[in-house]
């Protein structure tokens, strides 16, 4: 993990929804030093802002997963218009989404929004960016400069569109595209230095996570902004998850971006927690719940391992703050090392569960039991973490691996007919 790149620092939000910092490291506009800030993690909406009372409910859900700022669109008036009472319900800091047409962004401050985006790609007109740029500098709002490869090129033109391309190719993949981002960022930051205005987050999103890469530490070494990451298009879940952490994890570990957002087509929610995980995961983020830890797919589990996980996750998540490692195991083989490294644990032997807690064996329990003892070590440890009687990451005494009871070597056939057969020739036991 490299150092955090320095950057100027940007404050959203306000006394009433906390105030979230983006960036930091340089002195700030009076010469005072700034530290760097966490990075945050962003989402935006699904449904129409319009829509205030659904609206409303999205934003608060999406704050309570945990987002530190969330983005709404404002494509109609009637979006605008609706931003004070949406402001007026909600507990984080919200940003304008404007694409196309200037007088949103000045609606959107006037209503008292917390950050606007711009899209270079779409609103162009100098006079109408510097509208924005007044609005928002006599308000104290900073704006972010988005550039999609989907809206940098010139789509109208199609003669004009292949000289832009034919002009910016270059050895690298998309370089014409990542040209052509840069040199759109470049002209458009020049009208905010000309009305002194610095309040500035950049964000350059494509669909491919390695030109995301490259576009990004381009950008690191020519502007002094924070930067907002993310992946456009990224796809479903389940191959945007990948996608996204492929770009943002090597950047993030270059100590590249300031905050972010895991786009998907899906519950904004998993944007949230995917982005949160990511950060935890690199250390970049004090973690807030389960820390939970679990055997991979193997031919040693002796328990139904996928599901006893599923639901322990699904449980601590509602009830645990405490920032705890739990670990899941599904035999003795890789158990009582993950054991001595968690605060709470178990660890499977032919349909029982091992228990223990710091390290401190606690229970012996058969498998139909493993869930709610599990849960209730769980419990009880947060409340005594929270009494101040016991500390996270503490262990009391050396784990002794158990003798396997019953023959190792199980899988998904075997789980699902209820035994655990091992090859005649294979026994385990005391030796």
């Amino acid at each position: 993990m490299r150092p955090r790149r320095p950057t100027r620092q940007v404050t959203v939000g306000d006394e009433r929804t906390g105030r979230v910092r983006i960036g930091g490291g340089l002195p700030d506009a009076a010469g005072a030093e700034t530290a760097p800030a966490p990075v945050s993690v962003q989402t935006m909406t699904a449904g129409y802002t319009h829509d205030v009372d659904r609206c409303v409910a999205e934003v608060n859900r999406l704050a309570a997963a945990g987002a530190d700022i969330v983005r709404v669109a404002v494509p109609e008036r009637k979006d605008t218009q609706a931003l004070p009472e949406v402001l007026a319900q909600t507990r984080v800091p919200i940003v304008a989404d404007v694409h196309f047409h200037y007088k949103r962004a000045l609606e959107a401050v006037e209503a008292g929004v917390h950050k606007i985006r711009l899209n270079p790609g779409n609103i162009s007109d100098r006079e109408q960016v510097n509208a924005v740029i007044d609005a928002c500098k006599a308000r104290g709002i900073p704006i972010r400069v988005g550039v999609n490869e989907g809206s940098i090129i010139e789509r109208k033109d199609k003669k004009r569109r292949a000289e832009e391309l034919g002009s910016f190719f270059a050895d690298r993949r998309q370089g014409h595209l990542l040209a052509l981002m840069i040199a759109k960022l470049e002209e458009y930051l020049d009208i905010f230095r000309e009305r002194e205005f610095h309040d500035i987050v950049i964000s350059a999103k494509l669909m491919d996570a390695a030109s995301v890469i490259d576009v990004y530490r381009e950008i690191s070494h020519r502007f002094d902004h924070p930067l907002h990451l993310g992946v456009t298009h990224a796809g479903p879940r389940e191959t945007g998850a990948v996608r996204s952490i492929a770009a943002l994890g090597a950047l993030l570990a270059d100590g590249i971006g300031d905050t972010l957002r895991i786009s998907y087509a899906n519950d904004p929610v998993f944007e949230v927690e995917d982005g949160l995980e990511l950060l935890y995961s690199l250390s970049l983020r004090d973690r807030r719940g389960v820390d939970l830890i679990a055997c991979p797919t193997c031919g040693r589990i002796q328990v139904d391992l996928f599901t006893l996980v599923q639901d322990v996750r699904r449980v601590l998540a509602d009830e645990i703050t405490v920032p705890m490692k739990v670990a899941v195991m599904g035999c003795v083989v890789n158990g009582p090392g993950e054991a001595e490294g968690a605060d709470v644990a178990v660890f499977a032997g032919d349909r029982r569960g091992i228990i223990y807690v710091q390290g401190e064996r606690v229970a012996n329990v058969p498998e139909g039991e493993i869930l709610d003892r599990l849960l209730a070590e769980c419990r009880s440890f947060q409340a005594r973490v929270e009494r101040g009687e016991a500390s996270l990451g503490e262990k009391k005494v050396e784990i002794v691996p158990p003798d396997p009871i019953g023959e190792l070597g199980s899988g998904f056939e075997k789980i699902a007919s209820g035994g655990v057969a091992a090859p005649a020739s294979v026994t385990v036991g005391r030796t």
